[in-house]
């Protein structure tokens, strides 16, 4: 796995993606998802093509279902793009990396 890509659970969310100082996306996933499993080296690449200017990170909707709840996760993947701790985008299910690409740079403008 990318070190660009951070898991985070309940008791880091709030200071690690609501309160970040860059965008963040925030891929709900789990590991018994393949879907979520199949997009998994994607959102790595992803990582990597934005660092710096985007940050990723992971939340396992078993482990931090107190977060999926609060933002609505009723399928998996999910990803959420939050600019200043809002969200201002998300899309479900698995894609090609030029889909979130798109996805990410319209929500960056």
């Amino acid at each position: 796995m990318s070190d660009k890509v951070t898991h985070v659970g309940e008791n880091d969310f709030q200071e690690i993606v609501v309160d970040s100082e860059v965008p963040v996306v925030v891929d709900f996933w789990a590991p018994w998802c393949g879907p979520c499993l199949a997009i998994g080296s994607v959102i790595e690449e992803l990582a990597d093509d934005y660092d710096g200017k985007v940050k990723f990170v992971k939340v396992n909707t078993d482990e931090a279902r107190n977060i999926a709840i609060k933002y609505g996760i009723m399928s998996i993947p999910t990803l959420k793009l939050l600019k200043g701790g809002e969200v201002v985008d998300s899309i479900s299910g698995a894609a090609p990396k030029d889909y979130f690409v798109e996805w990410i740079d319209k929500a960056l403008v």
